[in-house]
């Protein structure tokens, strides 16, 4: 992964410790407003971890690919994730 992992880690642990509060929220019984409040913040910083990870692989993996079959596998791969993301 050619992405910054430095911000890519700090992403996804501040995801992760969302998640370890929704749980409490839900194990406490919260208000329902509160806890989808706290699901869609989580959402916004992993499609903020995905949108990383997918501008590396352009920036990287498709720009450099050695050659154009590569290059338009790797736009195809990216091309199929795009596709599962705006279901």
């Amino acid at each position: 992964m050619m992405a910054d992992h430095a911000k890519v880690l700090r992403l996804i642990k501040t995801a992760r410790g969302q998640l370890d509060g929704i749980l409490k929220m839900v194990e406490e019984d919260r208000y329902c407003i509160d806890i989808s409040t706290q699901v869609m913040a989580t959402q916004a910083i992993l499609k903020r971890v995905n949108r990383e990870i997918l501008a590396a692989h352009l920036e990287h993996c498709v720009k450099n690919a050695a050659t154009d079959e590569d290059r338009r596998q790797k736009v195809d791969e990216l091309v199929d994730t795009l596709d599962r993301l705006l279901k």
